[in-house]
């Protein structure tokens, strides 16, 4: 039955992106991608739209339904560029961690200077740094303590984009981890995603590795789909060898920089079938 159920996932996984272009081809006025500015006051406001004029005291600002509001500049908690989807006259932001999906790595780079701190299930912290807008690296060890210092794993997560079109991106990494005691092994793999930050299918290949010489080919598919202003449905799924793997899917609550994944993960080809949570919180500086 399992194997049954990743066969179909793989199907919809390959017919998903016909939609998602079909759909794009067809969008309209009501339904596409813009850059506007992002304009927040001091007391909360956040208005979308774009600069019609501004001096050294105040800005006019046109939103996108066509109002215009004069700000003045003592006024203004912050003022920037964003990209994001205008849906039936309502602006969508960005997820800020287009760089992943729950776990694996989307083909998108994280920007020169931008670092992000998160958890994983509570006692897996990490820490991802972009050195340069193609090329980043981070790390992080369980938050598990009474355990022989000597025997605590650490990883490392360096990451390169190699390709970044308008609508695909691909690049290649590893996520190693080892201890102190020279044992390790990790995942070495190329990563595409097609599409944008809103609506993606994400497709990579990887070599699972060891110390030992031990070698096993994994398969990963996700896909990501933003359906509110801060809302964004997210699938997650990998297969190794004899058809066994992981099979995940859940939401992402998200805002200007803090997100919290929450998702279902069971195993594929197991003799029994168990779910188990997922549980992510991420924080973008």
């Amino acid at each position: 039955m399992m194997r049954r159920f990743i066969a179909v996932l793989i199907a919809c996984a390959a017919l998903g992106q016909p939609r998602i272009a079909l759909a794009q081809a067809a969008s309209t006025s009501q339904d596409r991608h813009v850059t506007l500015y992002e304009l927040v006051l001091s007391d909360g406001s956040r208005l979308y739209g774009t600069i019609s004029k501004q001096d050294e005291t105040e800005v006019v600002f046109t939103t996108e339904a066509g109002a215009t509001v004069i700000a003045r500049r003592a006024e203004i908690a912050s003022l920037q560029e964003v990209t994001g989807r205008v849906v039936d006259g309502a602006f969508l932001p960005p997820d800020p961690n287009g760089t992943r999906l729950f776990f694996g790595p989307t083909g998108r780079s994280l920007p020169k200077g931008t670092t992000y701190l998160g958890v994983y299930e509570f006692v897996m912290p990490f820490v991802q740094v972009g050195v340069t807008d193609r090329f980043s690296i981070g790390g992080g060890t369980p938050l598990v303590f009474g355990i022989d210092e000597w025997d605590r794993p650490f990883w490392v997560t360096p990451k390169l984009q190699v390709v970044n079109g308008a609508r695909t991106q691909v690049a290649i990494g590893t996520f190693h981890v080892f201890d102190t005691d020279g044992d390790g092994g990790g995942i070495g793999y190329v990563v595409g995603t097609r599409g944008d930050t809103a609506a993606s299918f994400t497709i990579g290949g990887g070599l699972a590795y060891g110390t030992g010489g031990s070698r096993s080919g994994v398969l990963m598919l996700g896909g990501e789909r933003q359906v509110r202003r801060n809302l964004k449905v997210i699938s997650e799924n990998y297969v190794w060898k004899d058809g066994n793997g992981v099979a995940s899917a859940g939401i992402r609550f998200f805002g200007d920089r803090l997100s919290a994944d929450l998702a279902l993960g069971f195993p594929i080809g197991a003799d029994t079938f168990f779910a188990f949570p997922v549980l992510n919180f991420v924080y973008v500086f």
